[in-house]
């Protein structure tokens, strides 16, 4: 099921009936407070948010969702007519996974939605239950993170990111690989979006972030122990 929080009807319709022609349950919500009750209700596979609601922010939202243990991992797509740089660097900051400026295609959409869900299925499905290096261990099953047993939080993105590294330790991942590998396109996504998300991966790590070091010029590499 995908949850639509969207308070302008016309387009809540548009992206249903598309999303419904592709298949897909569609469950909605004009105001945020609905829709966050709804997803931590019954968490759905994604959740597509608009920014500006008539009773709060889809940022604030977002980070809420992504805050919460139950909704954590369920990716986000935030659907706004706030496209500049500043608004998908912030989105990206709080947890989103898609960024996607209105007047936009219900076709693009439905192929992002659809990329999204493919991939996330895919890690899932793919990830061996625990990986470690040195005093960092990523729990696949649980998208848990932990330094020296102690839980860090991460949003999905951050967890896919450093999921990647551990299981190409060694190997410089260039970013534009990591937009490939961890955002699965490239499409109105920059190198300046990677490098932000792994500055805040590095902060919440802490001293064990120094296990993905930079490779000027080209990207990043793990180089942390067994």
């Amino acid at each position: 099921m995908i949850l639509l929080i969207e308070d302008e009807r016309d387009i809540a319709d548009l992206v249903s009936y598309h999303l419904r022609q592709a298949g897909y349950t569609v469950a909605c919500a004009a105001r945020l407070r609905d829709g966050i009750a709804q997803a931590l209700a019954t968490p759905p596979e994604l959740i597509i948010l608009d920014l500006m609601l008539p009773d709060g922010s889809g940022l604030d939202g977002c980070r809420t969702l992504k805050n919460n243990p139950q909704t954590r991992h369920v990716p986000i797509v935030i659907l706004t007519a706030r496209g500049e740089e500043i608004d998908r660097v912030v989105g990206f900051e709080v947890g989103a996974d898609d960024y996607l400026t209105k007047p936009f295609s219900p076709r693009e959409l439905t192929l992002r939605v659809r990329a999204i869900l493919r991939r996330h299925g895919d890690d899932r499905d793919a990830a061996a239950p625990t990986l470690s290096a040195g005093r960092l261990r990523v729990d696949t099953n649980a998208h848990q993170v932990f330094v020296d047993d102690r839980l860090v939080h991460v949003t999905a993105i951050e967890f896919k990111l450093l999921h990647y590294f551990l299981s190409n330790r060694g190997r410089v991942a260039t970013r534009d690989t990591l937009l490939d590998r961890v955002w699965g396109y490239e499409a109105a996504l920059t190198t300046r979006t990677v490098d932000t998300h792994m500055k805040r991966l590095r902060e919440k790590l802490g001293p064990a972030g120094d296990a993905i070091e930079t490779v000027r010029g080209v990207g990043y590499r793990f180089v942390g122990g067994e």
